[in-house]
């Protein structure tokens, strides 16, 4: 299991899932086999189902007071100990009475989290009898990080406790805490469904998740809506890389030319084919200057070929020149390019290599013709080499952070790729200390889209997010998930009094 890297240390959620365990195990041998563990008793069964009716009429209760009637921490603390009591009389084995004890401690920290607002803090306390049923039936519950009940309320927690606090003015949105309700409502109606419930529903909301923040508000939604188009842009200016590799492979061809065409021409090739169309003008017209290009750029042995370069290449310039003008490229990075790639074609011009025969010619012309249908498939996974370019995507409302961070470790990388939407952070990024939330992932994760309020959204390569988190300037808005906090001041409160675990 992974460790969470924060701010130059490691919390590892699964030492304190270990240490928990360690502790349960020193004072009542076996209760993590899973293999002998068994659904709860009837009598318990009877019980919890009576302590599930009397949550729900508190919760109702609460409600229908606006919120502002939720119950206090010390009501919560007074009502899960009255809860724990009945529920452990009830109880027939030691293995119950100690999980009775454990899920009540977890959820006594979860409904006292002041981070949580009151209005879905009623709704976590209707999931503490479902957790304690399937706790019951399979004690990974408390040694998993994984376990689909823990995940949910982690998921659900992140959520809603990402920019509450002082100085916020994002809330709980009335379709979150909808959806929350509407989860919430699903557990309880399978009682005895167990992990596949808990599962089935985490599932869905993820789905929800993606849904309800490409929707949030406006900056989002254009934020998503920019970043949907760099993804796009980029994907296919690889795979025409990808192409013009193949079909230039074998080919005499100055490298700087090389370079030219897939560092530079292939976004122009992907732009172009976006904004007009495979079947346009414009991209035939940008495809005929990349076979011009290749063509100019082979050795020229006849004094009639090299009048031809002379004759062509100030239009053939201009055409390049305005391609790079149409995908946003700096004056400055124009002038370096073209500087490069005169060099590159008058070595080429005065090379005495060998030529590229007209029938190789003409075969490569028809190629890059119809190269739209060569491209790879477009579900393929880019590679760490691929850089975005900070300066061809600047927009209103889009920032691409292009530079900041230090090289990381894999770990960090597999950690960026864990990043889960509606996760909320706090980024130190130019000089400015913000808290941000990650509202979208592109195909492969290999590109995320982090709002930071304000009109702004900002937008990170895989790589890029990587070196901000392993520089601690990307940390997550809470140092641990909301079940395992919960875990460790349930092991504090173990280790100070252990026999409140077999206490009747």
């Amino acid at each position: 299991m992974m460790t969470r890297p924060v701010a130059g240390h490691r919390i590892a959620t699964d030492v304190v899932l270990e240490q928990f365990g360690q502790i349960v195990e020193r004072h009542l041998p076996g209760f993590l086999d899973t293999v002998q563990a068994q659904p709860a008793s009837a009598q318990l069964s009877a019980a919890m189902a009576r302590a599930q009716q009397q949550v729900v009429a508190q919760g109702e209760a609460a409600l229908a007071e606006g919120g502002s009637g939720a119950p206090s921490p010390a009501v919560v603390l007074r009502d899960l100990q009255e809860r724990s009591r009945e529920l452990k009389a009830a109880a027939g084995t030691p293995a119950e009475r100690a999980t009775i004890e454990l899920v009540a401690l977890l959820f006594q920290s979860i409904l006292t989290d002041d981070r949580i607002p009151a209005t879905i803090r009623v709704w976590f306390a209707r999931l503490q009898m479902p957790v304690l049923r399937v706790a019951i039936a399979e004690p990974d519950f408390f040694s998993s990080e994984e376990h689909p009940a823990r995940r949910l309320i982690d998921r659900m927690g992140a959520c809603v406790m990402g920019f509450e606090g002082a100085g916020s003015t994002e809330a709980v949105g009335p379709a979150l805490e909808a959806e929350i309700k509407r989860i919430v409502q699903v557990v309880e109606a399978f009682p005895d469904t167990g992990r596949r419930v808990f599962q089935t529903v985490l599932n869905e909301f993820e789905k929800f998740l993606e849904a309800y923040y490409a929707d949030h508000d406006a900056t989002t939604r254009m934020g998503i809506s920019l970043a949907q188009q760099v993804e796009q842009r980029e994907t296919l200016a690889i795979q025409y890389t990808i192409e013009l590799r193949k079909l230039i492979a074998n080919m005499p061809i100055h490298d700087g030319v090389r370079d030219f065409l897939f560092h530079v021409w292939a976004d122009v090739l992907a732009t172009t084919a976006i904004r007009h169309g495979p079947h346009s003008d414009a991209l035939t017209q940008v495809r005929e200057a990349a076979t011009e290009l290749i063509w100019t750029a082979t050795a020229k042995t006849t004094r009639e070929e090299r009048a031809q370069v002379i004759r062509r290449l100030p239009p053939l310039l201009a055409t390049l020149r305005q391609g790079m003008n149409a995908v946003g490229m700096s004056s400055q990075k124009q002038e370096e390019s073209i500087k490069a790639l005169n060099l590159a074609l008058t070595a080429a011009f005065g090379a005495r290599a060998a030529t590229i025969s007209d029938e190789q010619f003409e075969h490569l012309k028809q190629r890059l013709e119809t190269i739209e249908e060569l491209l790879p498939d477009d579900d393929f996974e880019i590679d760490d080499s691929w850089i975005l370019d900070e300066s061809n995507h600047g927009s209103d409302g889009l920032e691409v952070v292009g530079d900041g961070g230090s090289m990381p470790e894999p770990a960090m990388v597999q950690w960026a790729m864990q990043l889960a939407v509606g996760d909320a952070f706090r980024l130190e990024y130019r000089g400015r200390m913000e808290t941000v939330r990650l509202v979208w992932q592109g195909m492969h994760r290999q590109l995320s889209l982090f709002s930071a309020g304000g009109g702004r959204c900002l937008l990170f390569q895989k790589a890029r997010l990587a070196a901000f988190l392993q520089a601690g300037l990307l940390l997550p808005a809470q140092e641990e998930s909301l079940t395992a906090t919960a875990t460790r001041e349930a092991l504090r409160r173990i280790e100070a009094d252990p026999g409140r675990l077999l206490a009747a």
